[in-house]
């Protein structure tokens, strides 16, 4: 008691909670969320307002009378090219090119990444530089010799064909995050099980999966972004009758016959961004955790 007399309190000094770092952080931060929500404010109003009342001109107003109608005929009413269908149709192609993408990307990309980081063989770090070597080839220069194999395999404009293009472009992003997740799990693990007797499937299955939980939800998030968001390989290789929600949202917006509705345009905009965002607010803190431990160690 006499120490702490003569020589005042231990410890840090309390912050002042309006410090100039904390209010020019502060700022920043509002200023960058305020220059990211405004655009979606302005769909969002827009997209609840009549014609009428969009051709009054003030886009930040909120809508005077709030209506659906919009919502409803960009999803099963709206042209799309020949037909009047609304996105709908293009929601469930979605559906179906991203769910098979995802589940066969991520199940082939772990597999991978645990032989890489655990059972490694002659020349494997060759084949993950090869394989990583294919994450930075543009796109477009793919784009005809893949074309030229899906038609030597007759899967050009069918699903399978889609399916197998996001699996191969997704395939060294995962595969680099799944070895570096596993290298980053404690190697005992892997080496009493070794020794216990257990083979490759034996510790992928009953060790490495109960523990990567994390990685797996990066890898969904991954490609759950970057195939539902894509339109080059939906307006390349999907088909017409396969076209995915991104393509029938261009064929909405950019149609050259009828009025403008751009309350329509909002709507099919948002309807088309909502599987994303839904996936992203669900499992964001698992990303985080994911993202940190395979992006960072290998």
């Amino acid at each position: 008691m006499a120490d702490i007399a003569l020589n005042g309190p231990a410890g840090p000094r309390p912050k002042r909670r309006l410090a100039p770092s904390r209010i020019i952080l502060y700022s920043i931060l509002f200023v960058a969320a305020v220059y990211y929500l405004i655009p979606l404010y302005v769909m969002i109003v827009t997209s609840l307002k009549g014609m009428p009342e969009i051709r009054m001109g003030n886009i930040f107003a909120p809508p005077v009378e709030i209506t659906f109608e919009p919502w409803v005929k960009a999803w099963s009413g709206a042209c799309t090219g020949l037909y009047c269908e609304g996105i709908s149709v293009g929601f469930w192609n979605s559906v179906k090119i991203t769910v098979p993408g995802i589940i066969i990307s991520i199940a082939v990309a772990s597999v991978n990444g645990y032989a890489l980081a655990n059972w490694r063989f002659k020349g494997s770090e060759f084949f993950f530089t090869v394989l990583l070597f294919g994450a930075f080839i543009p796109y477009q220069v793919m784009l005809y010799p893949l074309v030229i194999i899906l038609r030597e395999l007759h899967m050009f404009s069918t699903l399978p064909g889609i399916v197998l293009v996001h699996t191969i472009f997704g395939m060294p992003i995962l595969t680099l995050l799944f070895r570096n997740y596993f290298a980053s799990l404690p190697e005992e693990l892997f080496k009493a099980a070794r020794v216990d007797g257990a083979g490759f499937w034996q510790i992928f299955f009953k060790i490495m999966l109960p523990m990567s939980l994390p990685i797996f939800v990066v890898g969904m998030i991954i490609q759950t972004t970057g195939i539902w968001n894509d339109f080059l390989f939906g307006v390349i290789f999907a088909g017409q009758q396969n076209y995915p929600m991104t393509v029938q949202l261009n064929n909405i917006v950019n149609a050259v016959q009828g009025v403008k509705e751009y309350n329509v345009n909002m709507a099919a905009t948002l309807l088309t961004g909502l599987v994303p965002l839904a996936v992203y607010f669900v499992s964001g803190p698992l990303f985080v955790r994911g993202i940190a431990a395979g992006a960072v160690k290998g």
